[in-house]
């Protein structure tokens, strides 16, 4: 059967998209499926076309595509007219760009600079095998926001942990690619920097800008865009005139039947051979003839005054501008102008409201620029929709400076944001793309706005609007942006002060705890300037109390004597507040489990980050620490605040894991994940979400209860949580955080397949997020190694084992989850002796890289390896084994199995299958089978390779 037969349309879709190194989360949102669906699909193809990993399926998808075409079709705009002439042109920019790798075609607006780009880009377009991406920056008002519309172009996300540059340079990091970045000259400061960083990560990426101004980079070659050739030599000499007369007909005119080209050359050589202003003089054609257009450009028109020669050649499009505006009606002329503020396409019913005008005449109106080529004309599914060329912008917003209008309009235009951002805050099935439409827009205004005091409140409006939606739709760095801004805008201090916190919340989703802590230091000076004691109090709490639970997110860890110094004042200023009371007995909670675990002999570190890192200089016992964390739980709930109780239950869960009560710390972060799964305004999906404390908050809390579950020997609930850690769509971004509690969840049950497709999201997603080294990230390395050895694939296990080498060398890797993944890899092959010398620590000696996971497991396969290794202490072993799991089903059936065959008890051996199968573990179940041998072995052995394994084990 041929290849094009065994993939099915929807297969084919997705390997296309993969091919466009798009992660399984944009597939499914591009593809309207979700991430689960396309996990199958791509786990279907590498079946299918027999490749190894993602990497080698989107190099099939790359030459699928040139099978069917040259190369992939250039993300270019749609161009509705012939481009002529410049050949010369053409041929230089081209030259230059196959010799630098940053090219910048520098004119004056209305000289055709964009119009030549995108015609270079079309015939250089078969040399970049990734493709050609057109990027316009005309609505981009922040300079800080280039990174951000060059991802919307390309359909990428931001990446928590990395800056949305660092992620456009990620995901472009190995592709062969051109940028075509249009209209930069008003966000020159900003593209310098971002271009200088995403050329140096990306060797094979090249970029094409037009701009009125140079960007002053070492590394930009700059190739001056002429105007029109005017010469006339041989009458097809020149370009200026081959476009007048093109356009001319082009507009329903007829040509005289011998053209007079001298007077058109007369016409374009009045107008400098600038493009804009000849095809707006050619518009006039049909109705005023060569000679009504010459007589148009000898009246005196208003010009602009002073400059170099290149300002002369703008006069010239101004003078252009001026005859077409002086021939409009007046109504038109006020519309034209008005129309200018809005920085997107705009429809009739929006303009009408920005104007002033009612919606009949707003469309007539629109109808009547249109027909004069001032504004361009897009029809799509939600309505016809126009737009004004950006020098038409510029030179309307000049027009409502000299009709005195220019505040008017823009506050007319700052109120139909404010209302589109209401009407963003109301779920539909649309909201992402109706946000996408309109967010330049909001942002424009904003930056209107946020400068004039007049203007104040409704700035900070729209900033705090700006910064929920922007969290919504997953531009986690812009939210905290809008955030800090709206903080800055804000009026009342308890409005700064909230505006502060989240941000703080947004900063701890990116994995930012430096400002996380940074900003919740603001919110407390706030209150604390504002009189707001209790307030301050919980904000300094929570500043602290954030170094404990998260200090991996932090880049400079907290001094134990800053921490002692915020807790302390936090108990000062809490008073007989009851919330205040709870934030502090919290962090102090924190501290004494923190401290408790740093006394105890050997500790370095536990995957609780309730846990972790802050020391202080006190004393606490475990036992002191779990009282404490009681108590915050005990405050948390009588202020039922949900944020609270979650982050108490997540201390308490920490304090009784180090304690050794791992069944009480599963359970409470079940009761912390379903507390916070409840919260009013539910769910972290679609417009209304948890907003970005409450999904940081659910976040942590699936992740911490995917462990817990594996802790236990609860494989369904681990999968289930990890599931829907790894389909939130905050994490679409950082596959390796969504999917790695998945992956080591899969691998304990002993399912293959779907361990090796989250196996290729995880690295994708790594690799994408620029591979960094966290320890958090040793576990599901370790699991794909192991699934590797035990599909006796040699050479991607050591792909596999360097890569955890890499992210983690900590004695996690050495002692805890590594010793498990290793155990549980040399008793499939047969070696009891590997197996029992990898674990040989007595439990005890390692309990501080076992406790919260891995004792169980670690425990259980010891105590098996004892017996098929046949150590004289195997019986003493299985004893202490059988008190230490009680009660997980998995590491029980574990002892129970290495029990019957201590005692060569087959019935008893058998029955351990039906155990493991009902725990969620078909891995052992087969195994089990095998090691009962005879015809028992033959079904074990069919299991193994239903499951995608090798069947060696040995006893």
């Amino acid at each position: 059967m041929g290849e094009a037969a065994e993939i099915s349309p929807r297969e084919a879709e997705v390997l296309e998209l993969v091919g466009d190194h798009l992660s399984n989360a944009e597939i499914g949102a591009r593809l309207y499926i979700s991430v689960r669906t396309v996990e199958t699909h791509v786990s279907s193809l590498l079946r299918k076309l027999e490749v190894p990993d993602r990497r080698a399926l989107a190099r099939r998808a790359s030459d699928r595509t040139r099978t069917d075409r040259s190369h992939p079709a250039p993300a270019l705009p749609t161009r509705l007219t012939s481009f002529i002439g410049r050949a010369g042109e053409r041929a230089a920019l081209t030259a230059l760009l196959g010799e630098h790798r940053q090219v910048t075609a520098l004119g004056p607006g209305g000289v055709g600079k964009t119009r030549l780009a995108l015609t270079v880009a079309t015939d250089v377009a078969d040399g970049f095998a990734d493709g050609v991406w057109f990027v316009d920056l005309v609505p981009v008002t922040d300079p800080g926001m280039i990174a951000t519309a060059v991802a919307e172009a390309l359909g990428l996300g931001e990446q928590p942990g990395h800056d949305m540059a660092e992620s456009v340079a990620a995901a472009l990091a190995d592709r062969n690619t051109l940028l075509v970045l249009d209209n930069c000259e008003h966000v020159v400061e900003g593209a310098a920097p971002f271009l200088e960083r995403l050329l140096a990560a990306c060797p094979r990426v090249r970029v094409l800008v037009t701009s009125r101004s140079r960007l002053m980079v070492p590394f930009e070659r700059v190739y001056p865009v002429p105007p029109l050739s005017l010469s006339t030599a041989g009458d097809n000499g020149s370009d200026a005139v081959a476009l007048f007369m093109d356009r001319a007909t082009s507009t329903g005119g007829r040509p005289p039947d011998a053209p007079p080209h001298e007077q058109v050359a007369e016409i374009c050589a009045r107008l400098d051979g600038m493009a804009l202003a000849i095809e707006l003089a050619a518009a006039r054609y049909p109705t005023l003839g060569l000679d009504g257009i010459t007589a148009a450009l000898a009246h005196p028109l208003r010009m602009l005054t002073g400059g170099s020669r290149a300002e002369d050649r703008h006069r010239s499009v101004r003078a252009a501008l001026d005859w077409s505006h002086n021939l409009l009606d007046p109504a038109d002329r006020t519309l034209l102008r008005r129309v200018s503020v809005f920085v997107t396409p705009f429809t009739a019913p929006a303009a009408a409201e920005v104007t002033g005008l009612d919606t009949a005449a707003a469309v007539d109106g629109l109808a009547r620029l249109a027909e004069q080529s001032l504004l361009t004309v897009t029809f799509s599914p939600d309505g016809t929709r126009y737009r004004a060329l950006e020098t038409l912008r510029q030179y309307g917003a000049d027009r409502l400076t000299e009709a005195g209008e220019l505040h008017d309009t823009h506050a007319r235009h700052l109120n139909w944001c404010l209302a589109r951002s209401t009407e963003l805050a109301a779920p539909r099935a649309d909201w992402r793309a109706r946000f996408d439409q309109t967010a330049d827009e909001l942002r424009a205004a904003l930056a209107w706005a946020q400068s004039r005091p007049e203007q104040r409140a409704d700035a900070y409006r729209l900033a705090r609007a700006m910064a929920e939606l922007a969290f919504t739709r997953h531009l986690i760095a812009e939210s905290q942006q809008r955030y800090e801004q709206a903080a800055a805008l804000a009026t009342a201090p308890a409005d700064t002060a909230s505006m502060y916190r989240q941000a703080a919340a947004a900063a701890a989703c990116r994995l930012h705890g430096d400002d996380m802590y940074r900003l919740g230091r603001a919110a407390a000076d706030v209150a604390r300037r504002a009189g707001d004691t209790a307030a301050a109090a919980r904000d300094l709490a929570a500043a602290a109390g954030n170094a404990y639970r998260f200090s991996s997110k932090f880049a400079r860890p907290l001094p134990p004597e800053e921490a002692e110094a915020l807790i302390t004042e936090a108990r000062e200023l809490a008073g007989a507040d009851p919330s205040a009371r709870a934030a502090v007995a919290l962090v102090e909670a924190g501290r004494a489990l923190t401290h408790a675990i740093d006394t105890e002999p050997g500790t370095a570190d536990t995957s609780c980050e309730a846990a972790r890192a802050v020391s202080d200089p006190g004393g606490s016992t475990v036992q002191e620490a779990l009282a404490a964390a009681e108590r915050a739980v005990e405050l948390a709930c009588l202020e039922k605040d949900p944020l609270a109780q979650s982050a108490a239950l997540d201390t308490l869960a920490g304090a009784q894991s180090w304690a050794g009560d791992a069944f009480a710390a599963a359970a409470t972060t079940r009761r912390r994940t379903e507390l916070i799964s409840s919260a009013p305004d539910g769910g972290p999906h679609g417009p209304h979400s948890l907003g970005p404390a409450g999904t940081h908050e659910l976040i942590e809390a699936l992740g911490e209860a995917a462990e817990a579950a594996l802790g236990v020997g609860d494989l369904p609930g681990a999968r289930r949580w990890a599931r829907r850690l790894a389909e939130h769509p905050l994490l679409a971004e950082v596959g390796h955080r969504a999917t790695g509690r998945l992956l080591v969840a899969e691998t304990l049950a002993g399912d293959a397949e779907q361990a090796l497709t989250a196996g290729l999201r995880f690295r994708d997603a790594w690799q994408r997020a620029g591979s960094p080294a966290r320890a958090v990230l040793g576990p599901p390395a370790a699991a794909m190694a192991t699934v590797h050895g035990l599909r006796e694939d040699h050479e991607a296990r050591r792909e596999w084992c360097a890569l955890l080498a890499q992210v983690d060398p900590s004695p996690w890797n050495t002692h805890g989850y590594g010793a498990v993944f290793d155990a549980i890899l040399m008793l499939h092959q047969g070696r009891p002796e590997a197996a029992l010398e990898r674990t040989a620590p007595e439990p005890g000696q390692v309990r501080q890289w076992t406790t919260w996971i891995w004792l169980h497991w670690y425990v259980a396969l010891r105590a098996e390896a004892s017996v098929l290794a046949g150590s004289p202490d195997a019986a003493a072993r299985l004893t202490e084994a059988r008190t230490t799991v009680a009660g997980n089903p998995v590491a029980t059936a574990l002892v129970e199995r290495a029990t019957a065959l201590l005692d060569a008890d087959g019935q008893r051996l058998l029955a351990t299958a039906s155990v493991f199968e009902a725990a969620g573990c078909p891995y052992q179940s087969a195994r089990t089978l095998i090691l009962a041998g005879g015809e028992h072995a033959v079904r074990g052995t069919s299991a193994l390779a239903d499951l995608g394994l090798a069947p060696r084990i040995l006893r």
